[in-house]
């Protein structure tokens, strides 16, 4: 084939039309980096886009693939698809990728925030204290919980000073050294142990001195912290006092009759959804630190664009190619360029590699085009449709778990009007 011929062949008019609907990418990465759009504004434009994604996947690949096999073909790419995409954007997520959307990165901190949450409790119900109250008015505990840091031979507390907290041990060893007459050998307390848990309850001097015996980091509850905690809630007010009174009575705690796992798991269960939502300060920190290679994030990216590449090509193959398709992912591409363009500028990389990076995303699309065009021409009907299922379901689940909760995110009910818009947009362009 000559050159010229080639440039009139259905493959350069796939590579043609892919890069088109990937030049949105590095335009938007400009826009991103250059441009101080609101996160409104980027919701706004993302929802249009996601609206107009799922009319060029509905009526561009769903439809004619169904018309063409019947239910379980397209039925069955979509799943793959679907789960495919999923898999991977977990294992690349993993390894940092979440930092290319905001959506995602809030989604990874909330994570992160429900894992030490979940380990706080685990740690609060081996104390015997505290599961001798009641793990649902206890909940809010986690957030008034202090990470401190200790060097080795720092003494945490002194024997006679008045209990002010409780800690847990995170890492480390601390020596506990109650001045004995003859000398008595006690075991360090190591990870997960507590010590000065009866100081949120009594304001009694410490009957021994704390010393870290090692780099020591412990989890740490203040005692302001927890009677705050009793000022709110008059089940745990009660609570308390009956223990109080029972060691008056006897002069010790009574063992609780709840035991560790049962106690762990009504506590997680009474704990409020907004407790794992990231902070701002968290989400800018975690903007500006990053936490991603490069590398994770390009193929985060990639990951995106795979799908929307091979069957703008397949879609070519005995038809003419969907304008209604090409916009749609056109108008769906810019804000995900932008969005994950304005993160990468807080974090320091430079305009010129955050437009690289989006550039040779444009041009793999292009060539996916081209590729897909050429691997489905002589493909069957069935075949077709299960691979325009594939596409349609990584399509369908990248926009449900980015696009969307990103706009909402910022966007509020601004999303609901502006993705229908773009729906009818796509339409528009197929008409």
């Amino acid at each position: 084939m000559s050159f010229s011929e080639f440039l009139k062949s259905d493959y350069f008019i796939a590579l043609w039309f892919g890069a088109f609907s990937g030049l949105s990418l590095p335009l938007g990465a400009l826009v991103g980096s250059w441009v101080k759009l609101s996160q409104r504004t980027i919701a706004a434009i993302m929802s249009f886009g996601a609206g107009a994604l799922i009319a060029a996947i509905t009526y561009e690949l769903i439809a004619p693939a169904f018309e063409r096999s019947g239910f379980y073909p397209i039925s069955l790419g979509c799943i793959i698809g679907c789960g495919v995409f999923v898999g991977m954007d977990q294992i690349l997520n993993s390894q940092g990728a979440f930092a290319r959307k905001s959506s995602l990165l809030v989604a990874h901190l909330r994570s992160k925030k429900r894992k030490h949450v979940n380990n706080i409790i685990a740690k609060l119900s081996e104390v015997d204290i505290l599961r001798a109250l009641p793990p649902e008015e206890i909940q809010d505990i986690v957030q008034r919980v202090q990470l401190r840091s200790f060097p080795a031979g720092t003494k945490i507390f002194s024997k006679g000073d008045t209990g002010d907290a409780m800690y847990i041990i995170q890492s480390g060893k601390v020596k506990i050294d109650k001045h004995e007459a003859e000398a008595i050998n006690i075991a360090p307390l190591e990870q997960g142990q507590t010590f000065g848990e009866m100081a949120l309850l009594w304001r009694e001097p410490r009957n021994a001195d704390a010393i870290a015996e090692t780099d020591v980091k412990t989890w740490k509850i203040h005692r302001d912290d927890f009677n705050a905690l009793i000022d709110a809630s008059p089940r745990l007010k009660e609570a308390v006092s009956d223990l109080a009174d029972t060691r008056k009575r006897t002069g010790s705690i009574p063992h609780s009759e709840t035991d560790a796992a049962e106690w762990k798991e009504r506590a997680l269960e009474s704990i409020r959804e907004d407790n794992y939502r990231p902070t701002t300060v968290e989400i800018k920190k975690a903007e500006t630190e990053g936490g991603g290679t490069a590398l994770a994030l390009w193929l985060g990216i990639l990951l995106d664009s795979i799908p929307e590449s091979m069957v703008i090509g397949a879609s070519l193959v005995g038809s003419k190619i969907s304008a209604a398709l090409v916009v749609g992912l056109f108008i769906a591409n810019a804000p995900e360029s932008i969005s994950s363009a304005t993160m990468m500028k807080r974090r320091g990389s430079k305009t010129l590699n955050i437009f690289l990076m989006w550039l040779s995303i444009m041009i793999i699309i292009g060539l996916g085009s081209m590729l897909g065009n050429l691997t489905f021409k002589t493909a069957s009907h069935s075949t077709h449709s299960i691979f325009e299922g594939l596409a349609a379901g990584s399509m369908l689940a990248m926009t449900a778990q980015t696009m969307l909760p990103e706009a909402y995110e910022q966007g509020g009910w601004l999303v609901g009007v502006l993705t229908v818009l773009g729906f009818l947009a796509a339409l528009f362009f197929k008409g």
